[in-house]
């Protein structure tokens, strides 16, 4: 950190929007304007520069104090039958006092993001995968297969910082590495190599990929395919791919279920992985599920610490009590199940809550703009801004710290959140 008379400079700042926890910022923070000055990119650089608008709690509009908001939301949740905490964009701390509170007012517990989440979530449940590291993909990898996948337009940095990397720990020729897309093609030159070496394009829909996936499944354990075209893509190109999987040293198959939005696409991801598990019978070979963003990698770990599952996770019965598909919030905010809900989301101001029946209870990034005011809204910190905390990236083994850069008064999620549940 370095000051001058107006401005305070920040450095290696770490990042908690893009999923890879990029850690290289250089921010410049004058009051409570931020600026990033250097390493931004089309996801952090709103996010830390978001202004703040709102620092005062209101109920049904009309601004109150801090204290007379958390009283109003313990009052809420003692008359509550069915409380609902959703949202969940937060980070450790904010989702250890979420847990909290859910486990005292019995109240379910579900991540906006959760959709996409569960899609490999259902896989690791069912069957299990193999997974890698992003420093694994930086130092070993040879051939790297992406599936159904924009990569650049949610994580930006990816390929700078983790397959164009200047140097591995193993001597590898970096411009050696091959990029290959399945289905999406790359929406900017990101993917390719220093050297101006572009990525292969095997282009398909997405809603294509279940069929070319168990082509190609079935081309790697050497089955004999009589079609010559399947949805379009040649079985001869799916076949090459096969044969290049095969003769890495170190292949990594990449996606983000985010981007998977198609019925059933846990199907798929599923094939991904157990194809992946066979392509180790002769060589080594790892997926890597990319999302991370905005705390959701965060609040699954959480719930799975604590009370054994990940979200959706619901403690009505005075225990946890897990349904993937009963507890998701948003059915069960839209055909009314839920009486009373707090949703979370202290990183990004266009995750509101959607309108329904229920009393809404929003601890959210100053700046939000609601359909519908809320009954209750109170402005919180973002962590790595306003507040210390911690995050997980993309790969759930790294938990990245993140640092105060601002002064802004405006209170933790977690601080709120035990605040209420010390009222109650």
């Amino acid at each position: 950190m370095t000051e001058n008379s107006t401005a305070t400079l920040w450095h290696e700042v770490a990042s908690p929007f893009c999923g890879i926890a990029s850690d290289d910022l250089t921010i410049e923070v004058n009051g409570n304007t931020v600026k990033v000055l250097e390493n931004g990119d089309a996801v952090t650089q709103p996010g830390f520069e978001t202004p703040i608008t709102d620092i005062q709690p209101r109920i049904n509009g009309q601004e109150v104090t801090l204290d007379q908001a958390i009283s109003h939301i313990a009052d809420l949740l003692i008359h509550s039958k069915q409380p609902l905490i959703a949202g969940m964009g937060t980070d450790l701390n904010g989702a250890r006092s979420a847990m909290a509170l859910a486990d005292k007012t019995g109240a379910t517990i579900d991540s906006f993001y959760s959709p996409a989440a569960f899609r490999n979530i259902l896989v690791l449940q069912d069957t299990g995968y193999m997974t890698t590291t992003l420093t694994e993909v930086r130092n070993r990898v040879d051939v790297l297969l992406i599936v159904g996948t924009d990569v650049e337009a949610t994580f930006p940095r990816f390929f700078e910082r983790m397959v164009w990397n200047k140097e591995s720990m193993f001597g590898q020729e970096i411009e050696s590495r091959e990029i290959i897309y399945l289905g999406k093609k790359p929406s900017g030159d990101a993917s390719t190599s220093p050297a101006g070496k572009k990525a292969q394009v095997i282009p398909c829909d997405n809603a294509d990929l279940p069929e070319v996936i168990s082509v190609l499944r079935a081309l790697l354990k050497g089955k004999n395919i009589q079609a010559e075209v399947v949805a379009g893509v040649a079985v001869e190109d799916l076949k090459a791919l096969a044969d290049k999987l095969k003769a890495a040293k170190y292949s990594v198959v990449s996606w983000s279920a985010g981007q998977l939005d198609f019925d059933h696409a846990e199907a798929t991801i599923q094939n991904v992985c157990e194809m992946i598990k066979e392509i180790n019978a002769t060589t080594r070979s790892n997926g890597l599920p990319l999302g991370g963003k905005e705390g959701d990698t965060t609040v699954n770990a959480v719930a799975s610490w604590q009370s054994g599952y990940p979200m959706r996770t619901t403690f009505n019965r005075r225990f946890p009590d897990y349904d993937p598909f009963l507890n998701d919030s948003r059915r069960m905010l839209a055909e009314g199940e839920a009486d009373v809900v707090i949703w979370v989301s202290s990183f990004n101001t266009a995750v509101t809550p959607p309108n329904s029946s229920a009393t809404t209870i929003v601890l959210g990034r100053s700046g939000m703009q609601f359909e519908t005011e809320p009954d209750v809204y109170i402005p919180v910190g973002v962590p790595g801004i306003d507040h210390e905390g911690r995050t997980f990236r993309t790969d759930s083994v790294v938990s990245v710290p993140l640092r105060k850069l601002r002064d802004s008064g405006l209170p933790s999620v977690f601080e709120v959140l035990s605040a209420v549940e010390q009222a109650l």
